[in-house]
């Protein structure tokens, strides 16, 4: 069978159900026209009785991509399907990237690249920290707290509204993590150095719970992962309280990164002028 991706500019997607609302084809076009390359990158929907036949399609050629990003609610699916999994996907079980290399469909997820690099560009020396407190028990707050540990930090709480959850996570990690119920926080926050926040807290107009935040490391760090809004409830009280903020835009520009490179040949580089471009296409269309 000829492959088409031989003779086309090269093509990567984004997939999910539903995706209208994804930004990343703004990301990847920018760092497209910034290199002067060709190529291509696609919003795809693809419901998920679809999506096994969608990647068979990727790695036969009969949908040209060279590999692409899946997200809500392929990533368990994308790390099931893929040939070659490396050892961050492995141990969150959810892919965020794909690309092929000789026929076999690779995964990685750069939720942890981008999280932590994201951190490392707008709070140079967060990661001096040894303590942390992890808000959510879902997906996202397990690649938060794998890159944690991989920083070298010695104690994180998760908190969630269901206990049980929290603590299935923090079984997953070992002695280092601990999990609690929400009538927990203000107790767990005392003297914390890093607050991450992983829920839809805040958002929507939705109440943030009263938090002591003089209780907390006068060094703290508080972050959301949430970029819409770009400052939460959470990050507008924690910057009242004079601490250091750092917003979640920069996961989102940050975990694309890798997959550009793996598609497009070029490593690029997260600017101001990227940043100012989906902000600006937020505050545009929400």
């Amino acid at each position: 069978m000829h492959d088409s991706r031989e003779t086309l500019a090269p093509a990567a997607f984004v997939a999910g159900f539903p995706i209208k609302h994804s930004r990343s084809p703004l990301i990847h076009s920018y760092w497209l026209r910034q290199h002067g390359l060709e190529g291509d990158y696609r919003k795809v929907e693809v419901a998920p009785d679809d999506f096994a036949n969608f990647l068979d399609g990727v790695k036969s050629g009969r949908n040209p991509y060279r590999g692409g990003n899946v997200t809500i609610p392929h990533k368990e699916a994308a790390y099931r399907i893929a040939d070659v999994r490396d050892e961050v996907v492995v141990r969150l079980g959810a892919a965020n990237t794909l690309w092929l290399e000789e026929g076999r469909l690779h995964a990685t997820n750069t939720d942890v690249y981008g999280f932590l690099a994201n951190l490392d560009q707008r709070c140079q020396g967060w990661d001096a920290a040894k303590r942390a407190v992890v808000l959510g028990a879902g997906g996202a707050s397990r690649a938060i707290v794998h890159g944690l540990l991989d920083r070298g930090l010695e104690r994180i709480d998760i908190v969630n509204r269901t206990e049980a959850r929290a603590q299935e996570l923090a079984a997953h990690f070992g002695e280092a993590v601990a999990g609690h119920g929400m009538e927990k926080l203000h107790h767990v926050l005392r003297g914390t150095q890093l607050l991450v926040n992983t829920t839809s807290l805040g958002m929507n107009g939705e109440d943030v719970p009263q938090i002591d935040w003089g209780s907390f490391s006068p060094h703290a760090l508080v972050t959301d992962i949430v970029y819409t809004p770009l400052e939460t409830g959470l990050l507008r009280q924690a910057k009242a309280a004079g601490l250091a903020t750092v917003d979640g835009l920069g996961m989102l520009l940050h975990q694309a990164v890798p997959g550009f490179e793996k598609w497009f040949g070029i490593r690029p580089e997260v600017t101001d002028e990227l940043r100012q471009l989906v902000i600006a296409d937020l505050e545009a269309h929400g």
